[in-house]
């Protein structure tokens, strides 16, 4: 089951077992590293205020429990880490910097601010505006889904249909988001180019942003458009993680979710397979004859979207993620 099916930030996965896959390993929502120090390193004269801002004496020991207090009523799953992220957020430091001396005063900052944002369920990587996925960074907002280790199943998938990091091919990423599945598979195949596509102009925009950063605009376009609708070509492969929760269901995520991705973006309509039937109706227009397409799926989805692409003339597998949930189907015209 994915962190968006159970509502709640998914503990971080390790490597899948790509051996192309960076070292580093991919950080849930709450295990996100933190960035680089941009401030003064901690206070050692002792003089400061508290983590809110206002003048006191708390020392960082002090300020991190306080937070971690708050967090915990809240019902937040990881109290004692996310306390600790939001503190280095709000001053500037890395985590190391915290752990140095932690009977050193905390500076004036915006850390009670940052924990009372938290508390009301808004998610941690909406606080940090960024997310790690495939070890790369990637900016993210409410526009669009916060990228899963889940999805990396989805890349994995892909870099095995294309094994020449070289070869000059065409990829199609539709409900681009936050660009994480197209971006992600360009960094490991240096030929290819690709487009992403999201009914949001606002997804799209950070999508070009996080091209941008990561140096990989000039092998891709972001669009605005409604799925396989908004462009004509032929490519060579074709992701997604499209909508996937039922609507019925919508009411049962956790708040971190339900109150704050989009909703556009989490219900897929009855069953939740609205999306697959769009997407796979448009393939055989979109795909070269000897193309595929790798499509994220939720738990318990296998038969129902295997069922669809069958009815399409397609023939599916299915590739399991690391708690071995079916997790994204690669679909192949059939012969």
């Amino acid at each position: 089951m994915s962190s968006v099916e159970r509502g709640r930030p998914a503990p971080a996965s390790a490597r899948h077992g790509d051996s192309e896959r960076p070292a580093q390993r991919c950080h849930s929502d709450s295990e996100a590293p933190t960035p680089p120090r941009h401030g003064p390193p901690p206070n050692e004269s002792g003089e400061g205020h508290d983590g809110g801002g206002k003048p006191g004496d708390r020392t960082i020991a002090e300020a991190l429990r306080e937070g971690a207090d708050v967090l915990a009523e809240a019902g937040v799953d990881y109290p004692r880490l996310e306390s600790r992220l939001l503190l280095a957020h709000a001053l500037g430091w890395t985590t190391e910097d915290l752990i140095r001396d932690l009977t050193v005063k905390v500076p004036p900052s915006d850390f009670a601010a940052l924990v009372a944002r938290r508390a009301t369920r808004e998610p941690l990587a909406f606080i940090l505006g960024w997310r790690e996925f495939w070890s790369l960074r990637f900016h993210v907002s409410p526009a669009t889904l916060i990228p899963r280790p889940d999805s990396e199943t989805v890349v994995e998938a892909a870099l095995a249909l294309c094994p020449d990091r070289g070869a000059p091919i065409r990829v199609l990423d539709l409900g681009t988001g936050t660009g994480c599945l197209l971006l992600a598979f360009l960094h490991e195949r240096r030929g290819a180019f690709g487009v992403g596509i999201d009914r949001s102009e606002a997804a799209a925009h950070l999508a070009r942003r996080n091209a941008r950063d990561l140096g990989l605009a000039e092998r891709s376009a972001f669009l605005c458009g409604d799925w396989v609708g908004a462009i004509d070509g032929r490519f060579e492969l074709v992701l997604s993680n499209p909508p996937y929760i039922a609507t019925a269901e919508l009411a049962g995520l956790m708040p971190d979710v339900g109150w704050h991705e989009p909703r556009a973006a989490l219900d897929g309509g009855n069953g939740g397979l609205t999306a697959y039937r769009a997407i796979i109706a448009g393939l055989p227009r979109l795909l070269r004859p000897a193309g595929a397409a790798v499509l994220e799926i939720g738990q318990g989805q296998s038969d129902a979207v295997g069922g669809i692409a069958a009815a399409a003339g397609f023939r599916a597998e299915t590739r399991s993620d690391l708690s071995g949930t079916p997790r994204a189907m690669i679909l192949h015209p059939s012969p």
